[in-house]
């Protein structure tokens, strides 16, 4: 996977065709491929289920430190605040309220990414427990406001935050609240990249009715299967959602860049400090007359591609992002899937072949429905489970023919099983939820209930 990293010199961007040729660069043959994935998980107190702090002897920053201190990882530090760990290829980051994410080490199996998860688990679990906190793989925090979560010190958010109330309503809540799991994926050459983004759209909607977990926020239900997808869809249009560009026959990587070179940016980074003298600033603009006696650099543009948040990105390789985090035996599941559709030629053809007649406004309005529905919504007289189905019956095909086997001679369909017997019962991870909660009057049961459920165990 190649990530487009800050350097140690500032290269000018003499024309828009250097930016898009650094797309072409990343393409690397199907024998390299490898699979990322990053996970994140909302933190709470276990006795109350509120959000954990970033500050204080129980806070995040507390885990972060004994972490660094037990287990060799290194810290990163802003204004002398621990917000990230680094560990060879992985790193522990830290979202706007606290979540936490493991960013993991590329895998060419899903054997290697497991025993990365579970080492990951186990370290924080044994430095979590005994601060009396629970690691819950929800979409969403389950009992706090946003204004009741503090955010992490780091600069790029201090940013982020006033900026995202001006553009939507609902973006400080996406900062503080929600979670997600992403796979991250290879592609050959432009052609092939460009496919892959053209399926990844298509099959938003379904991914997130399968992966909605996320019907329960601030201590009740919140009438959403999948409430952090929803809060996409009024966080900044400019930079989120679904691209019309990838529904157009013969789209490029120029498209892509095109679109965002129109995005406003947020930030640059000079000398280890975010200035905001280009905030609000097309990135194209910034290009063309510079800002603040500053010219635009490959890092800036970098950067910005981090600060873009459609359905599936593209940024040197393609992530896929409409998964709510998931619980523990269901965490592997996306990666699965998504590793079995798009690296297996017949079974890329075949997704495509689920969603190649749909349009762009057809695409976006079952995605805003599956946000409530999950499962249960239809699309075109055809159950969105039935959709769903078909597509871990692809993904399933994909992981058999690849052949990748653990120590005990089992393949990596055995991380989609959990997701299969979801499917059995027709049933999200939310409604599941949604239903026990129903099911139970009693506050303190309901919640450790959705605790037990939910929370990452070494």
């Amino acid at each position: 996977m190649t990530d487009f990293r800050q350097s140690d010199r500032a290269v000018p961007i003499e024309s828009v065709e250097q930016l898009v040729e650094q797309l072409h660069r990343a393409g690397k043959p199907a024998a390299r491929w490898a699979i990322g994935t990053e996970y994140e998980k909302v933190v709470v107190d276990r006795a109350t289920g509120r959000a954990a702090p970033f500050s204080g002897r129980r806070g995040i920053e507390t885990v972060l430190r004994t972490l660094a201190e037990r287990f060799a990882w290194e810290p990163k530090e802003e204004n002398g605040r621990t917000v990230a760990l680094v560990r060879g290829g992985a790193s522990i980051t830290l979202e706007p309220g606290a979540q936490l994410e493991l960013s993991g080490e590329q895998c060419r199996t899903l054997h290697c990414t497991h025993d990365e998860l579970t080492t990951h688990v186990r370290e924080l679990v044994s430095v979590g427990g005994e601060l009396g906190l629970a690691f819950l793989g929800l979409g969403m925090q389950p009992i706090s406001r946003p204004e009741e979560i503090e955010i992490v010190p780091k600069q790029r958010y201090a940013i982020m935050a006033p900026y995202m109330e001006r553009v939507g309503t609902l973006g400080v809540r996406m900062m503080k609240q929600t979670a997600t799991v992403q796979a991250n994926i290879d592609y050959a050459d432009e052609r092939d990249a460009m496919r892959k983004l053209r399926v990844g759209m298509g099959l938003a909607p379904i991914l997130n009715a399968m992966f909605a977990n996320s019907s329960l926020s601030e201590g009740d239900l919140n009438g959403y299967m999948s409430f952090r997808g929803h809060i996409w869809t009024d966080t900044d249009a400019a930079r989120c959602g679904l691209l019309p560009l990838a529904f157009r026959e013969g789209a490029s990587f120029a498209d892509y860049v095109a679109w965002a070179l129109d995005v406003p940016l947020y930030f640059i980074l000079r000398g280890g400090t975010y200035r905001t003298t280009v905030t609000g600033m097309p990135f194209r603009r910034f290009l063309a007359e510079g800002a603040g006696g500053e010219r635009a650099t490959l890092d800036d543009w970098n950067l910005h591609l981090t600060t873009l948040f459609p359905e599936v990105r593209l940024k040197g390789y393609l992530e896929l992002r409409s998964a709510d985090s998931q619980p523990p035996e269901r965490t592997l599941a996306l990666p699965a899937l998504v590793k079995g559709v798009f690296y297996e030629t017949d079974c890329l053809d075949a997704a495509h072949d689920l969603v190649k007649r749909w349009t762009f406004d057809e695409t976006n309005t079952l995605w805003r429905q599956v946000h409530r529905e999950a499962l249960l919504a239809r699309f075109r007289g055809v159950d969105v489970l039935d959709l769903a189905r078909e597509l871990y019956t692809i993904a399933e095909e994909g992981l058999r023919r690849q052949h990748a086997l653990d120590a005990g001679g089992r393949d990596e369909r055995i991380y989609l099983e959990r997701m299969g017997e979801q499917l059995a019962m027709g049933r999200s991870p939310a409604r599941v939820i949604a239903e026990q909660w129903r099911a139970d009057w009693d506050d303190r049961r309901r919640l450790e209930r959705v605790i037990a459920a939910t929370e990452f165990r070494s």
